[in-house]
């Protein structure tokens, strides 16, 4: 931004209506992150964005009130849906960041009478299309769900005024480009669009100069820029040690909460099943779950009923889960990328967060990848394990998730042998013993060489080798003469 004018720090001064003012307070807003700091007044301007900025910064409040306060306008008690048009898009990569969006956007417009709803793929498109066809001014969707609905004219979006294209990168990396393209032919040409994104690719700058005019860049942090309350931490531990190496570090820091990420649905599964036999609260969270299952396990996880949240990249992008004080990385993730995303689920808006992860010797190339990324070099560190403790899996008693000896385990053989004994058991006698069995060997007197040593006899001068097998004799037919 080249204005010179100051950029307010705090909510009470900015030019908010006062419902808007009044839903923030209630919310326990008062300073702003440096991203909306910077962006509410340009998109209140009606000025084009496009905004970068570290993960857990934000930046939903950052499009979401300057929107709702510019809708502000529109608003009406009418129930004929004809008054109450999308007049808002915002498009996400994911259900769970749709979801989520959709919920603060409730929150900020619930002392106005501004509409709101949101689409995505999973769930059944009846309840969806009864909200659509009541009319809302503000649209969340994912852009495969909101195609549905367009093709089945649901969704009519010719008077959308804003757009808000948010975690741009990701919806470019699992290919929604051309769906985005598609969806940006059906809005008018005259709109305000906003594009936010964790990174700045080369990708990103040619859909920006395509459906951005004029825009406003707002960098608030440097390119894959990790949060610098986040402490990290990469281990060297084995394959087969990484679960044993994940309960000791919740055992040393204390830890109550935290993001496991592995790199595959099938290890998800079998990772969230594996710590709940060790009694953890451990739930996955992966895309083969249904969205219902997916959203509970979510809603679980944020009300503490859940200590593990076992998930893959589908939840390392924008999930604003407060307070959650750890990530762990079970697997290295295949992109540098990736690993400032998950990190960023935890240290959020300024709070102190530790970030771990797990490197197997095949995993050197990758851990490189990310120091190249951050750059940030990582000393990787051996962990301290406690006294190997087996678990007695027959006793199903647990203390702050380590297994309890068996009383008859930590006594021994030898305790349980004086509890017979008192209780007026007699042991067996053992069998006599054979003297034989413990003596030492000793070879024979006279020694024979072995067989296969032994010179063999050379057969008679004239006489039939013994390899060759006789004529067997045949009767004859007819007499020679």
């Amino acid at each position: 931004m080249t204005d010179s004018t100051p950029i307010p720090q705090r909510y009470a001064d900015l030019n908010l209506a006062e419902p808007l003012k009044r839903a923030v307070a209630e919310m326990g807003y008062e300073t702003m992150t440096p991203i909306q700091a910077q962006a509410i007044p340009v998109v209140l301007q009606g000025r084009d964005v496009m905004g970068a900025a570290q993960t857990g910064t934000g930046k939903t409040a950052a499009f979401s009130l300057p929107l709702l306060q510019r809708l502000l306008k529109h608003e009406n008690g009418s129930t004929s849906p004809a008054r109450h048009p999308v007049r808002a898009l915002v498009l996400l990569p994911t259900r769970e960041l749709a979801d989520q969006v959709a919920q603060q956007v409730k929150l900020y417009a619930k002392h106005t009478q501004l509409r709101s709803t949101v689409v995505f793929g999973g769930m059944d498109m009846k309840p969806q299309t009864s909200e659509l066809k009541k009319g809302v001014e503000v649209l969340v969707a994912t852009p495969g769900r909101l195609l549905d609905h367009i093709e089945a004219k649901n969704a009519v979006l010719n008077q959308v005024e804003y757009v808000v294209l948010d975690e741009a990168d990701r919806m470019l990396d699992i290919g929604f480009l051309p769906d985005l393209q598609r969806i940006l032919s059906f809005l008018p040409k005259q709109r305000t669009t906003l594009l936010f994104s964790a990174t700045f690719s080369p990708e990103i700058k040619r859909l920006a100069s395509s459906y951005l005019q004029d825009p406003v860049t707002i960098e608030v942090a440097r390119s894959n820029a990790t949060a610098a309350t986040v402490e990290q931490h990469i281990f060297s531990v084995p394959e087969d040690d990484k679960r044993r190496a994940l309960k000791q570090i919740l055992r040393d820091h204390d830890l109550k909460q935290a993001f496991v990420f592995v790199n595959s649905k099938l290890g998800c599964a079998r990772l969230a099943r594996a710590l709940e036999r060790d009694g953890l609260k451990a739930t996955a969270l992966h895309g083969d779950k249904s969205q219902d299952e997916r959203l509970k396990a979510l809603d679980a996880f944020k009300k503490g009923e859940v200590d593990l949240l076992v998930c893959t990249d589908v939840a390392a992008r924008g999930l604003d889960i407060k307070d959650v004080p750890a990530v762990f990385n079970f697997d290295i993730p295949f992109n540098a990328e990736d690993y400032v995303h998950r990190i960023g689920r935890t240290g959020r808006a300024g709070a102190s967060g530790l970030a771990v992860s797990f490197a197997t010797n095949k995993d050197s190339k990758l851990v490189a990848d990310i120091e190249k990324l951050i750059k940030t070099k990582f000393e990787l560190e051996p962990v301290e394990f406690d006294e190997y403790k087996p678990d007695i899996h027959r006793q199903g008693r647990f203390n702050e998730g380590h297994r309890l000896y068996d009383q008859h385990e930590q006594q021994g053989w030898r305790g349980q042998r004086d509890r017979d004994r008192s209780a007026g058991y007699q042991a067996t006698p053992p069998a006599p013993r054979d003297p034989f069995f413990d003596k030492p060997y000793e070879a024979d007197a006279v020694s024979q060489p072995p067989a296969w040593e032994a010179t063999p006899k050379a057969p008679a001068r004239g006489a039939i080798s013994t390899n060759i097998k006789a004529k067997r004799k045949v009767a004859a037919l007819f007499k020679a003469d």
